[in-house]
């Protein structure tokens, strides 16, 4: 089994377990307001070899914890913990050849950058990046930086 896999596994499930109190009380909550379609958005997403999976997300915006409900996608071998992120089929860049190389992930470099004064097309560049260049020490450094990423950008909107 690939390192990245490994630690995928471990991680993932670890933080499936933490977080498994709040998303459960989320999901009650979602749940008793009864939203039409659902206590999961459903949305196709394009992985590795641009495979097509159906990407659930319990929609949880504080500290885009909304993430964390996609630990599933990490443990089940979909995604991974860090990659570009996910993008629907025939969205810009959904089809690039260097994107199809790699699981899409929870954090990458894209959205540790996000809200920094990168223009708009900045993202897709910083995802080719990390593709080209990924290991594990980049992966270990994304992961560290992502709760202050996270932290940051949610005092920039006000939260």
């Amino acid at each position: 089994m690939h390192p990245k896999r490994i630690l995928d596994l471990a991680l993932g499930c670890t933080l499936l377990a933490l977080a498994a109190p709040a998303l459960l009380t989320a999901a009650a909550v979602r749940a008793l307001l009864r939203p039409p379609g659902g206590v999961l958005v459903r949305e196709a997403a394009t992985g590795l070899h641009g495979r097509t999976f159906t990407l659930r997300t319990l929609p949880i915006r504080l500290l885009r914890l909304d993430a964390l409900s996609r630990l599933t996608h990490v443990v089940g071998g979909e995604m991974s913990l860090v990659g570009p992120a996910p993008l629907p089929p025939g969205s810009p860049g959904a089809d690039a050849a260097w994107r199809q190389l790699v699981k899409p992930g929870l954090t990458g470099l894209a959205q540790v950058k996000r809200g920094s004064e990168l223009p708009w097309d900045e993202p897709l560049l910083l995802d080719q990046h990390y593709v080209e260049h990924h290991g594990m020490g980049l992966d270990a450094a994304l992961l560290l930086r992502t709760p202050a990423a996270l932290i940051s950008a949610s005092r920039r909107r006000g939260r």
